[in-house]
């Protein structure tokens, strides 16, 4: 009797535990993608800009899970890493995979496919959860405002874009992903933390400069 009861007391132990190690990889995981890509192992991106209201349908069914209590097992990161996404006002730095999957945007910052390339006219779009834990992912992108710089440092080269819009959409609302040719943009889209969990808060900016990466 004894030792069934030291198993189910391990098997609840393993129950508890399981967020936080869960949470615990996706942190390494992340940090083995940034020194990926800060050793300048970064890829160019080869999608090309497909149907947005599938792609744009994906990425929202993925903001809708709770990844930190995902009670799937965590798996390696699938896709290549397009560069690291940074965003000095809110202590934001993670890598950018390409591809919006579960595993993916655990431990990442995504693109989204089915929109434009990066350094290039039109609007390059990222995804990525607010995630429970503070300053986790992008947690904190609600404090961002106008005019705050966000950068992308992606084969030798920094990009720097300035927000100059920030609206809180319905997931449904896919004229957030359009580009405009003569512009080089990007989108930053998560949960809106504030007004309702189901709604997308937007971040778009359009590029300032370009740098070379030092």
């Amino acid at each position: 009797m004894k030792k069934w009861s030291y198993l189910f007391i391990l098997l609840g132990i393993m129950i508890l535990a399981y967020p936080q190690v869960s949470e615990w990889y996706a942190d390494w995981q992340q940090d083995r993608l940034l020194n990926e890509a800060e050793s300048e192992a970064i890829a160019p991106s080869t999608a090309q800009p497909a149907n947005l209201k599938s792609g744009y349908a994906k990425v929202n069914h993925l903001l809708n899970e709770e990844s930190e209590q995902s009670t799937s097992a965590p798996a390696p990161v699938q896709g290549d890493i397009l560069g690291i996404i940074t965003i000095d006002k809110i202590d934001v730095k993670l890598p950018i995979v390409e591809g919006a999957t579960r595993d993916n945007m655990r431990s990442a910052a995504v693109h989204i496919s089915e929109t434009d390339q990066l350094g290039q006219a039109g609007n390059f779009a990222i995804a990525a959860h607010r995630a429970h834990k503070y300053g986790r992912l992008f947690n904190r992108l609600n404090e961002v405002k106008i005019g705050d710089i966000v950068k992308i440092e992606s084969r030798g080269k920094v990009f720097e874009y300035k927000a100059d819009n920030i609206s809180i959409v319905e997931p449904t609302d896919v004229s957030v992903l359009e580009s405009h040719p003569n512009r080089e943009e990007i989108t930053l889209v998560t949960c809106d933390p504030l007004v309702n969990p189901t709604h997308r808060l937007i971040i778009h900016a359009e590029r300032i400069s370009t740098n070379i990466s030092s």
